[in-house]
């Protein structure tokens, strides 16, 4: 993996960080874009947030971007300018937990550290029987002391990183690879024919729907009007189209007439806890001397667009608008 060379602490965070719900072939790509726009700790602090936000498009959960961002600032400040290597005051910085930090410390200083991402719970959970949910707090306390009871003396990098591979590899969750485990002879689930009742699914979450109208206006240069999300919530920090409940409000508040628009194809777009409906309006050709701009809200060329923090609904919007389909 590209982080593991070289590990240095910095890799190791933005590699752990990008790795939380999402695939690993999915990250690659972007964390390599990533060290080339931010090579170095220091890089990322003096970045403003647009520029952090528009590398992370695309990756969803943009409250990470946001803390890795707050923490790179409070490294500069508090720790001269590099990340703290001891686990207490990893865990002080935003967006960084107990595993995160022990994993940012057994692979980038080799000090075995326990880890307890996705992959390492379920491996832990068939090899010691842990028969509820692996979320749950009281499988959790079980698990973090399974995970500090197999740690070795040395070698903590090459540890961290065979625990994780042996989940993410060989312990996968349907049909796992139980005849190539290095540690099937002593895997309690196994002796007990287990291996695949062993799991119990997370309760259901209950997925909530929410109508959004979106406003899309182009003026006659072929500028669109996005306005800046709030820093919290939906698409924290991110650049959207305006965005309300229904199409008068947003079109009043603007001091347009919502006659002046057409409607576009309906779309869904799927958070983790969140259905979202979006109803598209277009405004074609419009004078922007004609239009109340909030604050938050500007005109902004189609190439400006690439290099700002934008949430894939829009973004696909724009693509659509650049190549001539969104009609």
């Amino acid at each position: 993996m590209p982080w593991q060379h070289p590990r240095t602490p910095y890799r190791v965070w933005i590699s752990e960080i990008m790795l939380q719900q999402t695939q690993v072939n999915t990250v690659i790509p972007y964390f390599e874009r990533w060290m080339q726009q931010f090579p170095n700790l220091a890089s990322l602090a003096l970045a403003n947030q647009d520029t952090v936000l528009a590398h992370w498009s695309g990756l969803g959960y943009y409250a990470r971007a946001r803390n890795m961002h707050k923490a790179a600032r409070l490294c500069n400040t508090q720790h001269g300018g590099d990340l703290p290597l001891e686990p207490l005051a990893l865990q002080a910085l935003p967006g960084i937990g107990r595993s995160t930090a022990n994993a940012i410390i057994s692979q980038s200083i080799d000090t075995p550290a326990a880890i307890l991402d996705g992959n390492v719970k379920r491996t832990l959970a068939r090899h010691a029987l842990v028969q509820e949910w692996t979320g749950s707090s009281a499988a959790q306390k079980v698990l973090w002391r399974e995970a500090e009871r197999r740690l070795p003396a040395v070698r903590g990098a090459d540890y961290s990183q065979a625990i994780m591979d042996l989940g993410a590899l060989v312990c996968t969750r349907r049909n796992p690879l139980c005849e190539d485990c290095p540690v099937s002879q002593d895997c309690l689930a196994r002796q007990q024919h287990l291996v695949d009742l062993i799991l119990v699914p997370k309760p259901k979450r209950k997925i909530r729907q929410a109508n959004l109208a979106m406003l899309i206006l182009i003026d006659r240069d072929e500028n669109i009007l996005l306005e800046k999300r709030p820093p919290s919530g939906i698409w924290g920090g991110l650049w959207a189209f305006p965005c309300g409940q229904e199409i008068e409000e947003l079109t009043a508040a603007l001091g347009i007439t919502a006659q002046e628009m057409f409607r576009l194809k309906p779309r869904i777009h799927r958070l983790t806890h969140l259905e979202m409906h979006i109803e598209p309006w277009r405004g074609r050709k419009i004078d922007p001397r004609g239009v109340k701009c909030s604050a938050s809200q500007r005109w902004i060329s189609l190439a400006e667009t690439s290099g700002m923090g934008l949430p894939k609904p829009v973004s696909d919007l724009i693509e659509q608008i650049e190549i001539g389909e969104l009609e």
